[in-house]
């Protein structure tokens, strides 16, 4: 089920805005709610904190996009919080604001899963209900993670794309976000373990993984660097969005093109003339304002006491139903989608 089919995309759009805005209020200083949690538009069922790994990020406004409006649907006032650049340690002070503010929910995608550890422990004691989204912290630290799909879905699914590109041989590589980054991690150890124990990939090689730090520029040098330096390069797998658009971008323009594969996790809005022009014939992706908006649903079910993130637990998720708790706290929200040519054009995220 996609949350916001394309006749609902205007209603996105909004909340886009509506997410630049607070964005633009946090890095000034502002806050979009008092320290009292009251807010400044009158009453509210209660405050939610949106931490992302870093602001400015396309993969992020969607995924804040669909959390402004789960906010927006169980009468919290929400606001952004946190840093430019997805560094281990930049998320701590934002934690330490939104728990100086009393805020009742904090939802965070951690940079690293221990470094933010500490500040977390200290939200909890001070009352915030802690929800993990998109990449995980220390389940010691949180109360529940939404996660966007089961973790080896994602590594096989992007598995399977590659081998189907390169003819079921070759050398790879990996162009993956930052190194601490849970998620990431996760889903290149599937990989590992896939490449190793599957004799469907016994012809497939991963000779390097490099890592852009979700950042466009250097994840462009990184996709350089890894062409240069494996002259045989079939295949690269780069499970960020902002990876596979920096790959894609060199790769369009460079002798490259049409002869080394290109898959990932993208963003339909920004791998489509990279599809339509063939420098990446398919790609995958879940859509990620279902995390944020599952998110904040969850946070409300926290404060309400309906759940304690224990597995079993099931809580309303308004437009996308009901979701059970999993083991170690996670909650799944849906399974992958692969975009090529032939549907790319349905999606507009």
């Amino acid at each position: 089920m996609k949350l916001f089919s394309t006749s609902s995309r205007g209603g996105r759009i909004g909340s886009i805005a509506a997410i630049a805005t607070a964005v633009a209020l946090a890095a000034t200083g502002c806050a979009a709610t008092n320290g009292d949690g009251s807010g400044d538009g009158g009453d509210s069922a209660g405050t939610i904190a949106f931490l992302p790994k870093q602001l400015n990020n396309p993969y992020t406004d969607v995924v804040l996009g669909g959390g402004e409006e789960g906010a927006s649907a169980i009468g919290y006032d929400s606001e952004v919080l946190g840093p430019l650049e997805a560094s281990a340690s930049a998320q701590i002070p934002f934690i330490e604001q939104a728990t100086q503010q009393g805020t009742n929910v904090i939802v965070i995608a951690a940079n690293d899963p221990d470094a933010v550890g500490p500040a977390l422990q200290t939200a909890r004691e001070a009352g915030a209900k802690i929800v993990a989204f998109d990449s995980d912290t220390n389940p010691d630290y949180r109360d529940i993670f939404i996660s966007q799909v089961v973790a080896k879905d994602v590594a096989l699914i992007q598995l399977e794309i590659i081998s189907e590109q390169i003819g079921g041989a070759g050398e790879i590589a990996i162009l993956s976000a930052t190194a601490t980054a849970t998620n990431q991690n996760e889903w290149i150890k599937f990989m590992e373990e896939e490449l190793e124990s599957n004799p469907d990939y016994a012809e497939i090689k991963l000779v390097a993984k490099v890592y852009g730090d979700d950042d466009a520029d250097k994840s462009f040098q990184e996709t350089q660097g890894l062409l240069s330096s494996y002259p045989d390069l079939a295949g690269i797998i780069s499970p960020t969005t902002v990876g596979i658009a920096a790959a894609a971008k060199y790769i369009s323009t460079s002798n490259y093109k049409g002869q080394v594969a290109l898959t990932g996790l993208g963003l339909p809005n920004e791998m489509r003339e990279f599809v339509k022009d063939g420098t990446v014939q398919e790609f995958a992706l879940w859509d990620p304002a279902q995390l944020g908006y599952v998110a904040a649903f969850a946070g409300k079910a926290l404060v309400d006491g309906t759940i304690t993130g224990a597995e079993g637990d099931t809580f309303d998720a308004g437009d996308m139903g009901e979701i059970t708790v999993g083991e170690n706290g996670v909650a799944i929200v849906g399974p992958p989608t692969r975009f090529n040519a032939d549907n790319i054009d349905e999606y507009d995220f």
